[in-house]
This record gives C-alpha cells, structure tokens and sequence, in this order.
C-alpha cells in the first residue's frame, strides 16, 4: 500500500481523478480535519431520521387511493428493493472512501473531476432544497398543532402562500437557524439531539401500527390489486419525460399501478444517501459505514410496509383521505386521539430530517471547499469543536432566508432527480474504481459486481423518466450553471490544478 501512497492523480484535465489515499490524507489536516465521533448506532438513526418523514404519514394513503390500492405495500417493498441497490453501492464506497462528501467525493475518485463537480453541484442543490422545503412542511404541521390550542400566527409571519400573498414564515427561518446552531457545535450534540427525536417518531408509527391493526378490516383488502386503469395523456412539459419520449402511458392500478406507485413511493425514503456524508466523522467506518446505510434502510422499508397494510386496511383505500389518510383513517373508526399523535409525530419527526439534510449539504460543500473547487476559506473546520463552521452558517442562513420567503413546492421534485441521479453516478463509480484500483482493501464489497450496479442504474433511470419534463429542465439549467462555474473558477483553483 505505501507503493500506491505517492502514486500522483491519474488522467489530465476535466477528467482527472483524485486518488484515495490522496482524499484520506486530506481528512489528516489539522485544520481541515473533523472530529471522529459517530459509531454505527448514531449512523442508522440518522439514516431512519431522515428517511421517515411526512412520507409516512401522507404519502401510503395517496398512493393507495390513487395508483395501487392495498398492493401499496408491495409498491413500498418495490422502492426499498431499489434504494437496496443503491445502498450496496455507497456501502462499498463509504467504508473505502471514508471522506466527507458522499457522492461527490466517490465520483472524484472513480470518475473525475468534471463529474464530481457536476454531482457535487447537484448535491447542493438537493439538500439545499430538501431541507427548504421540509422547513416550510414542519412549519404547517406546528401552525395546526398551535391552532388546535387557540393559538394562530399573524398571517404576514405564516409565509407566502396562494390565500395570504406575500408573507414571511418565521417558523421555518427559525427552525433552519437553530438547527445551524446545534451542527456548529458539533456533530456528537446532533447525534444525541437527532437519537431523542428519532426515538419519539418510531414511537408514534408503531403506536399508529399497533393501533391500527385493532381496527383492520380483511375485507378492505380485496381487491387487494385493483383493476388497471390508464392514466390520462399528456403532451405539455408537466407529463412524464417517458410519455413524451416513448409515448408509454402510466397505469394506476393493476400490476403496473404497483410499479407507477413504487416510482412515487421511493421519495419517501430519499435520505439515506446522507449517511454517507457522515463517513469522515465516523470512528470506525469501514465496519459502521455498511452497517449504519443498509440498518437504516431496513428498518424505514419494514414501518412503511407495516404502515401502509394497516392504513389500507383499516378503511377502504376508495375512502381514504389524500392529505391525511392515517390521521383520517383514525378518526373513521372514532379516534381522533391518534390523529393528533400522528400530526405530533411529523412535526417532531421532521426536525431530524430538516436537520440531517442541512448536515449533508455542509459535509458536501466543505469537501468541494477543500480539494479547491470552492474557495478554501469555507474549508477550516472550528478550532474548538471540529466542525465545518463556516459553510454551515453560510448555508444555514441562505436556506433560512428561502424557507421564510419562498413557496418552493413546485422545486421539490429537483430533490427527486438530483438523488437518483447521485445513485446512478455512485453505482457507476463502483464498476469504474472496481477495474482501476483492484488493490484497494474493502471493508465492505458490493455484491455481483457489475451486475448489481447495472440493474440499480436502470432503476434509477427508469425512476426519472417517470418525474415530469419541467423537472428535467430545471435540472438541466441548474447544471448548466454548475458547468459555467466550474470553468470559470472550479478547474483553475483545483488542487489537483495547482497541487497545493
């Protein structure tokens, strides 16, 4: 191994790779250097913090009554199925590659630099919006909470929206910059901060689950795989690109509304990538890594699927609500109690997810920061507790702001893309390292390689065909933006340019 430690970046130009070793080295600068802290523990319950979100709660009764009936559960094992692939692929480079920056930091050491930049682009814009966007559904769900009790908020300070106009939500800029706060001090306080709340969330669906399985009816479940329906046409920009490319038309129910339903389902566990952002901070992490991505997996397919067999069973998915199916379904057979356990449990859930999201979008920008393709000066961690400070705060601000002043729901399906689009660049990276660097040591292989990563592109890029052509482009001009910068400062600042 001490042979491969001098061996200089390989390839030139756009496309030139940043070694390993070079990446690990990079992680042992005081300066630049985050604190090991996580064990894998702290790793699966921040994988099932942000994972399960409003997706539980809102998205198995949608889907049910919309695209698969009781065969909702199936499209959730579907989804998970696919996630799995993918998480395979990030176990295998995050126990390899135990560097901050997910993604990114895999793509620069398989694919080059070029791409990282573009992966890397994409993952600001993610997370940046995923976290935005959770903001403004935990706002809504508190704003209830607090009207259930006799308290509102003055329209001007309960954010823009279609009935009130302009306004500022002051509880999502609140919540982004408090949660800011927690991260600078570091990510130990985040782990035991994210612990309680992920211990109140599972609590909450498995007393939804063991509730609701007192008052399941069989008789709900037949149909248990609903007659096809055709979906109706679409020629404009809001159709699925694949419609407008190949002409195929969804189908909701039947045994393709179950894969139309998947396609839907598998934003509910979009999340889990950021585990692997935490790969630096992590003590052990060629054992933890692997452990704390697919644990984390495991455990959010298991309560959607419990979740989803329960909703539809306890009322008819003919009858069930779309914006509050669980909680509705609750007060069908006359238990309003849960309904307010279940809308307590989303707004506290959705802390941890807001929280995780911001973390991810930090360990990505520091990372880009310290190979020199972002200025470096946000890449000095905290001389006291080891954190990425600076790019913390900076971002936490930038996305308070966009979270107190914007309605940004017709922009969440950019978080939808620019995830799967990450697993496609990481399954990719896995057969590529895989053939350039075979004496790497890996704590954790990928099985069926290259056959398991062909399928999870697939996957994923039948996933995306079926998000609608105004979310490709919108995706095509943010990375055509991604592109312009990276060649205008990117590629002449890269430490690989420069080799400081």
């Amino acid at each position: 191994m001490s042979a491969q430690q001098d061996t200089p970046p390989s390839g030139n130009g756009l496309f030139r790779t940043k070694t390993v070793e070079q990446s690990i080295r990079d992680t042992e600068e005081p300066e630049h250097a985050l604190k090991k802290s996580l064990s894998a523990l702290d790793l699966t319950v921040f994988g099932v913090g942000v994972v399960i979100g409003t997706g539980i709660f809102v998205l198995t009764g949608k889907v049910a009554k919309e695209s698969a009936g009781p065969a909702t559960a199936i499209a959730f094992v579907i989804a998970g199925v696919v996630c799995a692939l993918a998480a395979l692929c990030y176990a295998e480079f995050a126990s390899t590659v135990p560097v901050a920056g997910s993604a990114y930091t895999f793509s620069y050491a398989s694919l080059g630099e070029l791409v990282a930049w573009i992966i890397g682009w994409d993952l600001v814009l993610e997370f940046a919006l995923g976290t935005a966007v959770v903001a403004v559904g935990w706002s809504g769900y508190v704003r209830s909470l607090l009207g259930n009790i006799g308290w509102t908020l003055p329209d001007a300070l309960s954010g823009t929206d279609a009935s009130n106009g302009f306004g500022f939500d002051i509880l999502a800029f609140a919540l982004v910059l408090v949660l800011t706060v927690i991260l600078v001090l570091g990510m130990k306080l985040s782990a035991r901060v994210t612990t309680v709340v992920v211990a109140i969330k599972v609590a909450v669906v498995l007393i939804v689950i063991v509730a609701g399985s007192f008052f399941i009816k069989a008789a709900n479940y037949t149909p248990f795989i609903p007659k096809a329906e055709p979906q109706p046409s679409g020629s404009d920009l809001t159709a699925p690109l694949v419609q407008l490319m190949f002409g195929y038309t969804p189908t909701n129910f039947g045994v393709m509304g179950i894969f139309t339903a998947a396609s839907v389902v598998f934003f509910a566990f979009i999340g889990f990538d950021v585990v692997a952002t935490a790969a630096e901070e992590t003590r052990v992490p060629q054992r933890d890594m692997p452990r704390g991505i697919l644990g984390s997996l495991v455990i959010c397919t298991v309560l959607y699927v419990a979740v989803s067999i329960v909703v539809t069973g306890m009322q008819n998915y003919t009858q069930l609500s779309v914006s509050a199916p669980l909680a509705d379904a609750f007060k069908a057979v006359g238990r309003p109690f849960y309904a307010g356990a279940i809308s307590f449990g989303a707004a506290i859930g959705l802390t941890t997810v807001c929280m995780i999201l911001l973390l991810g979008q930090t360990r990505v920008f520091f990372a880009m920061s310290r190979d020199g393709l972002l200025p470096r000066f946000f890449s000095k961690t905290h001389p006291r507790f080891h954190t990425p400070y600076r790019p913390t705060i900076l971002l936490g601000v930038i996305i308070a702001i966009v979270a107190g002043f914007t309605s940004i729901d017709e922009l969440a399906t950019l978080v939808n893309i620019g995830t799967l689009f990450a697993f496609v660049v990481v399954a990719l990276g896995v057969i590529v390292l895989r053939r350039t660097r075979p004496d790497l040591p890996r704590a954790f292989r990928t099985p069926w390689v290259p056959a398991l990563p062909i399928v999870s592109v697939a996957a994923s890029v039948w996933l995306m065909l079926n998000l609608p052509a105004e979310t490709w482009l919108r995706f095509g001009i943010w990375m055509v933006i991604g592109v312009i910068i990276y060649l205008a400062y990117g590629r002449k600042h890269s430490r690989m340019s420069t080799g400081r």
